[in-house]
């Protein structure tokens, strides 16, 4: 019996919470409604105070009062977790509001919502790319804001996002056989993201792909495949000469010029045979 009793008092919480939350979407008093959802903001129940300020809020456009109603009502929408919505919203506000001191605050908040909803990096990522672009935008007209650090920090999170997916493409071509589609798609990858971290790394993968590639080739075609390795090697010397990757490049310039070699012995051994 004693362990029935709290739950008891925990329904009869809720019941009259619900109850007063009823009472105050029934009021036809504005005021209060207003009053109660600033409370309902303040309390973090944004989905009450989403709803009130959803039904008052033409009877406050033109009130001085409006903006900041609307402004917060953006902000319940992206504490609810619909950053669809919120990104509309403030977009709206900024489109609205354009003179407002926080009209700098919703511009970096519609780029955030985008990066809310930015997924794994093996799916789609056009809501990457959509928040690098407003970022930059918000950086561009904002350049002094004190968010301008944090919008900097986020780009860098979506380009490796962007960057990670490329590669991951690169690799699937290279594993499933296709080399040349691999070296070139890891030359995208160097070329869209010429200061990763990880270039010589990319560098030594486009090398591996030619490679691959001229190893597969007709015979009447390996010598001039096999001297593009050469020359992606002497590149990679050039743009990495402090790699650790030095050796493996070593090694592929090695293979390709005794692969040449030998298959200009063996030509000559034919011409002399006819």
């Amino acid at each position: 019996m004693k362990s029935v009793i709290p739950v008891l008092l925990i329904i009869v919480f809720f019941a009259s919470c619900t109850s007063k939350f009823g009472r105050v979407l029934k009021s036809k008093d504005n005021e209060y409604k207003l009053k109660m959802a600033e409370q309902y903001y303040v309390q973090k129940k944004y989905d009450q105070a989403q709803q009130i300020f959803d039904e008052i809020f033409a009877y406050f456009k033109g009130d001085p009062r409006f903006e900041n109603m609307y402004f917060k009502y953006a902000y319940c929408a992206f504490y609810s977790q619909d950053y669809t919505s919120s990104e509309n919203l403030f977009k709206t506000f900024t489109e609205s509001f354009p003179n407002s001191p926080k009209e700098d605050e919703a511009e970096y908040m519609r780029a955030y919502c985008y990066y809310k909803q930015s997924p794994k990096v093996d799916l789609d990522q056009t809501n990457t790319q959509k928040t690098i672009s407003l970022l930059q935008a918000f950086i561009n007209t904002h350049g002094e804001s004190s968010r301008v650090k944090e919008a900097t920090a986020i780009m860098d999170i979506c380009r490796k996002k962007l960057e990670q997916k490329q590669a991951n493409n690169a690799k699937l071509y290279y594993s499933l056989g296709n080399y040349q589609a691999s070296a070139v798609s890891f030359q995208t990858v160097l070329e869209d993201f010429p200061d990763s971290e990880k270039g010589d790394e990319y560098k030594l993968n486009i090398i591996k792909g030619y490679f691959k590639y001229a190893q597969m080739s007709i015979p009447s075609r390996q010598e001039e495949r096999f001297n593009k390795v050469i020359q992606e090697c002497a590149d990679f010397g050039d743009r990495f000469p402090d790699s650790k990757l030095k050796s493996q490049v070593a090694n592929y310039k090695t293979q390709s010029i005794n692969t040449i070699k030998q298959l200009k012995d063996e030509q000559a051994k034919a011409t002399t045979q006819l």
